[in-house]
């Protein structure tokens, strides 16, 4: 539910062309296990992916390739969906991706809470309609001078990745603070309200 929910936060023009919508990522053993599925999340532009399947996969050169375009590529860079809410050591292939593109892209991280209330994560998969999600949406993190500099000490493509998966990692885990702080206030206000 996460990644359709988070777009209806854009217009419906950016939603209905193909062209500008993102590509994204989604876990092949779960999202294409069957053929109907399987037409269904491609026509939503979802690239599958093996969990497990180290950076270098096909689907992870699709989207670099989308990327040399200059195409949108979302994706949810823990790899899996984070059901105890703790921080996770977020997957290399996010730092692949930036160091082999052509193109340097705009890494614009996001952090969301509530989708869980919404849609739980455990039997019944039954939506609650009503509950508060909060998304925060950060600014563009500077990675070009890090990546300049990595290539200037000829630093190894696993090292790259690895500098620039922790570097999105710290710029994550502040926005993720920040998110908490204000969906803990909305929500707080909110049930002041409720009970008035």
């Amino acid at each position: 539910l996460d990644e359709p929910a988070l777009w209806g936060i854009l217009k419906w023009k950016y939603l209905l062309k193909r062209d500008i919508m993102r590509w994204t990522l989604g876990a092949h053993d779960i999202i294409f296990t069957k053929k109907s599925h399987q037409m269904f999340f491609a026509r939503g532009q979802v690239v599958p992916i093996v969990r497990g399947g180290g950076v270098y996969q096909k689907g992870m050169d699709f989207c670099v390739d989308r990327l040399n375009e200059g195409r949108w590529v979302h994706i949810f860079p823990e790899g899996k969906v984070n059901m105890d809410k703790k921080p996770m050591r977020l997957k290399w292939g996010v730092g692949r991706m930036i160091d082999e593109c052509n193109i340097l892209p705009v890494v614009l991280p996001m952090w969301h809470i509530g989708m869980d209330t919404i849609l739980p994560n455990e039997p019944p998969y039954i939506p609650r309609l009503g509950n508060k999600v909060t998304v925060l949406i950060g600014k563009p993190i500077n990675i070009k001078d890090i990546l300049e500099k990595l290539r200037e000490q000829n630093k190894t493509a696993m090292f790259i990745r690895k500098v620039l998966t922790d570097k999105i990692q710290e710029e994550f885990l502040t926005l993720k603070e920040n998110a908490e702080n204000i969906h803990r206030q909305w929500t707080t206000q909110s049930e002041d309200k409720t009970h008035q």
